[in-house]
């Protein structure tokens, strides 16, 4: 989810179906275009919750989105291997499934809550039928989490759940990361996209933090947007992998699928440190 930085120039509604009693309070799917970019929105809103352009749907339009591939790190792209599985929860406009699925040629699965998002997903934004190797989910992500069948399963977590008002992410609890932290294998990763006034990244940083220790945990410089990812991996060394080793798996992901991998790698830094409240004169 992010901020649009340009103007677009058109605005419409995707194709309505008729909804079902629990889907009577999901936002309809709109959709606007700006100079070859198609953007998807929930609701009459400005906020953005993907893009693609529409002769290149394979570049990942939003840096942000770019970002959340920044565990691409801790694997040799070169031997990338196709039976790692690839969760997402919230689809946005498909990019990161599209990517995981169709580019990087993973196990690919998509959780997304509202059925009007994967129809609009399906017709505009390119996103692929089920397959042997993609499973698009409609489901609460929440629940998907909790679903003991799930635990262990994913090799990478993308986490980007944000509803149509984008005031902070739908689920944030400490409840909701212990889940995401039990879906993952032992040496598994997960980006979080979280967006928002510096309140609430602390808040949902620290909640991270404290389900796999501050050591496992770290972020991205924010995007012009205001759009912070933040890195939690499960087991393994706590440290992050020999400099040299990233700095070589970032060149060999920019010359196999020209992401900018080199910045990323500039860009990653430890959570700050909780502030401590200032001292008050007594009366």
């Amino acid at each position: 989810m992010s901020i649009s930085s340009t103007r677009p120039s058109a605005r419409s509604t995707s194709p309505r179906r008729k909804k079902s009693p629990a889907e009577a309070d999901l936002p309809e799917v709109t959709l606007s275009e700006f100079d070859g970019v198609r953007y998807l929105h929930l609701g009459d809103t400005p906020w953005v919750q993907g893009a693609m352009h529409s002769r290149k749907p394979r570049v990942i339009e939003l840096e942000y989105i770019q970002r959340m591939l920044v565990w691409l790190l801790w694997h040799d792209p070169q031997h990338l291997s196709g039976e790692l599985h690839a969760v997402q929860l919230g689809l946005g406009a498909a990019t990161l499934t599209r990517h995981c699925h169709s580019v990087l040629r993973l196990q690919t699965t998509a959780v997304e809550i509202n059925p009007a998002v994967i129809t609009a997903c399906r017709q505009w934004f390119h996103l692929p039928t089920n397959d042997e190797r993609l499973q698009v989910v409609q489901a609460d992500a929440g629940l998907w989490v909790q679903d003991a069948a799930h635990h262990g399963s994913a090799d990478v977590l993308n986490v980007d759940l944000y509803d149509h008002e984008a005031a902070a992410p739908v689920l944030d609890d400490e409840e909701f990361y212990r889940s995401c932290h039990a879906v993952l294998a032992d040496g598994g990763l997960m980006t979080v996209n979280l967006f928002g006034h510096n309140a609430s990244f602390a808040r949902s940083a620290r909640r991270i933090a404290a389900t796999f220790g501050e050591e496992r945990v770290r972020m991205l410089s924010p995007t012009k947007e205001g759009n912070t990812i933040v890195l939690a991996w499960k087991g393994g060394e706590a440290e992050l992998p020999p400099r040299e080793l990233m700095q070589q798996r970032a060149e060999g992901i920019e010359s196999r699928w020209e992401l900018p991998a080199t910045k990323w790698l500039r860009l990653i830094k430890p959570l700050p440190k909780p502030r401590t409240p200032a001292a008050t004169a007594s009366d």
